[in-house]
């Protein structure tokens, strides 16, 4: 470092104030030599003691730098040897060319030098051919953070694992919220006497008490029919390994005392604030009402959603008390609007065109016009048949528009009804929902995770047959203001037909009520069987799909069709339906390529396999016996593949959506 009176900024001036001094002198001693003489010696002492200090600070300076740059140099040694920071530098072929003493400790050895990643720390090795800058990895019980550099071939090593175990502890130590809801608990004890009502809220009480003691969770009775359970995310944990065993228990123990209750599960978890999680697990609590009850959902902080249990069909209500009420709620809507619109889901079937032409009924009954939006391109063999037999009444016919016309004629006074689906992705045309503000949701089908945004009106009941018979309940309480006409009535019952197989499945006493009611006003069933005929080239395309079928898992059985065969859902569907008639077969999976370049999939079972479950595990939904989904980009042997992950997920316990 140079002297402070090297540098020019100080030396120049210092040098022109000893110029001017000395002249100075040279005037006085002019005048007086003492006084000179004497002026002189004082300046020459000055200037040796400046220099002289100069000097010295000089020297010690030079001292100073050499000893720190000694101690940085020592520090930083024992930095690279001795702190808790792994370092260790790799060749091309992964060996270990050299590492500080800290990591070799970690590995209980005295050096690593020379030895193989492979050998050493194989989980290294696809971090470093990946080029992954940083990752947290696991070494003999310990959790380090690697930091990679690729160029110089370095990896440094952190050890987190008190950090790691910290956020573990800080996870499942958050709170978490649950709604215990006691499903059909109104429907099995309103004609019980006091006695008996009062044995059964003692024996449900007492199964969720055991259970929430022994797994260490807060449980507080609110209601008749509704609990409150707060735990944390580590018993969640527990209780999603035992796959909620609570739901089979209560259901079976009050199975034996001939009152079949079952429990329904709403759970909020992974954020902090507790008005969001009692937010979140009220809505977990109305996706697994809406999906029929008997299951838990559990709302991740994501938008996912899991899903256990729902091993039974939903429970029919034996009362139409719901049913009026919506008709009557309908009514005022539609009274309240201009016209309305109707719109099932795309490739509609017979129950997505009958429920809209009782919803047009509806309408007309209240003196509004209504219009069902369809297109026409895209509908099956026995839609079409029924929409040329629609052909014939002029008055039916010009009902049906297509999605451009619905959505030049739409105002925002106009009502849109959506049938037979409730999410978004599958209604004929996305764009209406966003123009019509005003919206109703009919459908019978179990909730899903997607579903429209913020309806009027929801009318969702799992347990129906079909969106056909609950639009049959809800004209039974509309004005007389017109007669049903012969060919609205059979397309009703064509809906109901279809979906239940001809009442062969998921039929209650309510769907053999609305089918009585339609016949009553001349629904024809010769009409429907013309409708549902299929040609011979149909039969033998399901035929040549059943004859590849195969067991995967003990009676649940796969058929694939040939990969240059494209066939059309209907008929996908209909491979399904006739393998579940099988001996031995309780779940039938058809995967087949669609003229859309789709994938379609379609599941059946008889109740012991909730399909619907593995459907939604592949992006589909449908009913627990009844389910369905289509995959895009992918060949039929990868669709098979998949379809067997989500059929191993489900039946080792990994009922997720």
């Amino acid at each position: 470092m140079p002297s402070y009176l090297e540098r020019r900024q100080i030396r120049y001036p210092l040098y022109g104030l000893i110029a001017v001094i000395l002249v100075l002198l040279g005037i006085l001693s002019y005048y007086n030599m003492i006084a000179g003489g004497i002026g002189y010696l004082l300046t020459g002492l000055l200037i040796y003691f400046i220099f002289q200090m100069n000097y010295k600070m000089k020297k010690e300076t030079e001292a100073y730098i050499s000893t720190l740059s000694y101690r940085v140099k020592k520090v930083g040694e024992e930095a690279l040897m001795e702190m808790p920071i792994g370092i260790m530098l790799i060749n091309d072929d992964y060996y270990i060319e050299w590492t500080n003493p800290f990591i070799s400790s970690c590995f209980h050895e005295d050096t690593l030098v020379g030895r193989s990643l492979y050998d050493v720390a194989d989980t290294l090795v696809p971090l470093i051919k990946q080029e992954v800058e940083t990752e947290i990895i696991t070494l003999n019980d310990r959790k380090f953070r690697v930091i990679h550099k690729s160029e110089e071939r370095l990896l440094y090593f952190f050890d987190v694992t008190e950090q790691t175990e910290i956020e573990k502890m800080y996870h499942d130590e958050r709170t978490v919220i649950s709604i215990i809801y006691l499903d059909n608990y109104d429907e099995l004890t309103q004609g019980m006497d006091d006695q008996t009502k009062s044995s059964l809220n003692n024996l449900v009480t007492s199964i969720l008490n055991k259970w929430a003691t022994n797994n260490g969770v807060f449980l507080k009775r609110v209601s008749s029919e509704r609990f409150i359970g707060v735990f944390n995310e580590h018993i969640l944990h527990l209780l999603e390994k035992g796959k909620f065993s609570i739901l089979d228990e209560v259901r079976e123990t009050t199975s034996k005392q001939n009152v079949p209750l079952t429990l329904s599960v709403g759970v909020g978890t992974g954020v902090s604030s507790l008005p969001e999680l009692g937010s979140q697990a009220q809505s977990s609590l109305d996706l697994a009402l809406g999906r029929g009850g008997d299951q838990v959902a559990i709302k991740l902080p994501n938008g996912k959603v899991k899903f256990y249990g729902g091993k039974t069909n939903p429970v029919e209500k034996r009362t139409r008390v719901r049913a009026r009420v919506i008709s009557h709620a309908l009514k005022e809507l539609i009274i309240e609007s201009d016209k309305v619109m109707i719109m099932g889901h795309k490739n509609p079937d017979m129950d997505a065109i009958g429920s809209a032409i009782g919803i047009l009924k509806v309408a007309q009954m209240n003196n509004r016009e209504g219009f069902i939006v369809v297109n026409k391109q895209e509908i099956d063999t026995g839609v079409r048949r029924m929409m040329e037999e629609i052909r014939h009444n002029e008055d039916l016919y010009e009902r049906f528009i297509s999605p451009e016309q619905a959505y030049e004629i739409a105002s925002d006074d106009t009502l849109l009804v959506v049938v037979d689906t409730h999410k978004p992705s599958m209604v004929i045309d996305e764009r209406l929902l966003h123009r019509i503000e005003n919206v109703v949701v009919i459908d019978h089908h179990r909730r899903g995770e997607e579903f429209l945004k913020n309806p009027l009106l929801v009318y969702m009941e799992p347990y129906a047959s079909s969106t056909a018979e609950l639009v049959t309940e809800l004209l039974e309480y509309q004005p007389k203001n017109g007669k049903i006409q012969m060919l609205e009535a059979t397309a009703l019952l064509a809906g109901i037909i279809v979906d239940t197989k001809s009442f062969t499945l998921r039929t209650g006493s309510r769907t053999f009520d609305a089918a009585s009611y339609l016949r009553s006003h001349g629904a024809d069933t010769v009409l429907v069987q013309r409708f549902l005929k299929e040609d011979v080239t149909t039969y033998i395309k399901r035929a040549r799909i059943i004859e590849n079928v195969y067991f995967y898992r003990d009676g649940i059985v796969i058929a694939r069709a040939d990969e240059e065969e494209e066939c059309d859902q209907v008929l996908i569907a209909q491979a399904a339906d006739t393998l579940l008639t099988m001996d031995g077969v309780s779940a039938s999976f058809v995967i087949s390529k669609r003229a859309d370049n789709l994938i379609g999939i379609s599941a059946r079972s008889l109740g012991e396999v909730n399909v619907q479950v593995i459907m939604e595990h592949l992006e589909g939904g449908g009913h627990l016996t009844n389910a369905a989904t289509q995959l895009q980009n992918i060949s039929l042997g990868e669709a098979e593949y998949m379809l067997k992950s989500a059929i191993d997920d489900y039946l080792e316990g990994g009922n997720k959506e």
